[in-house]
């Protein structure tokens, strides 16, 4: 019985594992500033940055029900280098200050030299999250 239980945990642990790789959402990097720059330049992409609180309620529903989605990660994947910083927290502290994050979730999409090309703040369902960001995006 012993055995039978540690087995089942293990294939369980191993369901998680590989569940883990086979994230379908948002690619969120955890790299500097710095580093987000340099490989946006070198990717020739975006950069696309969640500055969250902890306690944030919004940013928990984006969090877990809109960026774990497919069509989600789909498109910022290809469209971005994706990053999260928490705001009160590391380098999530200067990154607030530094673009005046006043309000959680704000969402900054930046170019490869730090400069801000667009900014949303709050959170939204998937398909209308994704219809403001292309929008943004086309300007």
């Amino acid at each position: 019985m012993k055995k039978l239980l540690v087995m089942m945990a293990c294939v369980l642990m191993g369901t998680a594992a590989l569940a883990q790789n086979n994230k379908e959402g948002v690619n969120f990097e955890s790299l500097t500033m710095q580093q987000l720059m340099d490989r946006s330049a070198r990717e020739n992409k975006p950069i696309f940055i969640d500055v969250y609180a902890t306690w944030c309620g919004p940013c928990k529903y984006m969090a877990n029900n809109v960026f774990t989605q497919k069509k989600v990660g789909d498109y910022f994947n290809s469209a971005f280098v994706n990053a999260k910083f928490d705001a009160e927290k590391g380098e999530g502290i200067e990154v607030a200050r530094k673009y005046g994050v006043k309000a959680y979730p704000t969402f900054l999409i930046l170019d490869s030299k730090g400069n801000e090309i667009a900014r949303i703040v709050g959170g939204a369902n998937a398909d209308d999250f994704l219809k403001i960001v292309q929008d943004k995006m086309k300007k």
